[in-house]
């Protein structure tokens, strides 16, 4: 892991728009590759408003490495107030492999920790019926970093509204982690 990989909650009085706008581009940008065959859509995985509410509501970390946007997670805490949620976890794709992911991450379960949390979740969404190469590698990082998957449940059980954006059936695997 880079030394040089700062991460923290930006202060929502001195976000800008432009970090805003770098922030929406890394993260729909990263979400079209790592999920390109699973949505009709593309360029759609956040906008501006919600990135702008969850700077304002400290749920956004984000990654700096030599002062640049290189990434970013978002974090809550689950309904059971002992559960943190990490998700829309993100890295600058020229940037991979210097430890991005695994910084936010541990500021994720940081954060979890200090709210009182003893376990860490996040859902991971993956093609019912053929393997995506970026979900496949997700799913052996998440495990080498400690995390193991509970259970799965079909996209359109969760998220009946959103059936019709999907150009594969896909499932969410929720995947947890003592802390």
């Amino acid at each position: 892991m880079s030394k040089n990989i700062k991460t923290c909650f930006p202060e929502p009085e001195s976000t800008s728009h432009e970090t805003v706008a770098i922030l929406k581009k890394l993260i729909n940008l990263v979400y079209d590759e790592s999920e390109s065959g699973m949505w009709k859509i593309s360029d759609s995985r956040t906008d501006t408003d919600e990135i702008r509410k969850m700077i304002n509501e400290k749920k956004l970390i984000v990654a700096r490495y030599n002062n640049k946007i290189v990434g970013s997670v978002a974090v809550q805490l689950m309904e059971d107030g002992t559960t943190g949620e990490f998700g829309m976890l993100v890295s600058d794709k020229a940037c991979r492999g210097l430890g991005v992911g695994t910084s936010l991450v541990n500021a994720a379960e940081q954060w979890a920790k200090e709210t009182g949390c003893q376990r860490m979740r996040l859902e991971l969404l993956t093609p019912r019926n053929w393997k995506h190469p970026s979900k496949e590698f997700d799913k052996k990082w998440y495990i080498r970093i400690g995390y193991e998957p509970e259970a799965s449940e079909p996209f359109e059980l969760m998220y009946p509204d959103k059936i019709d954006e999907l150009a594969t059936e896909c499932d969410f695997t929720v995947w947890y982690r003592k802390l």
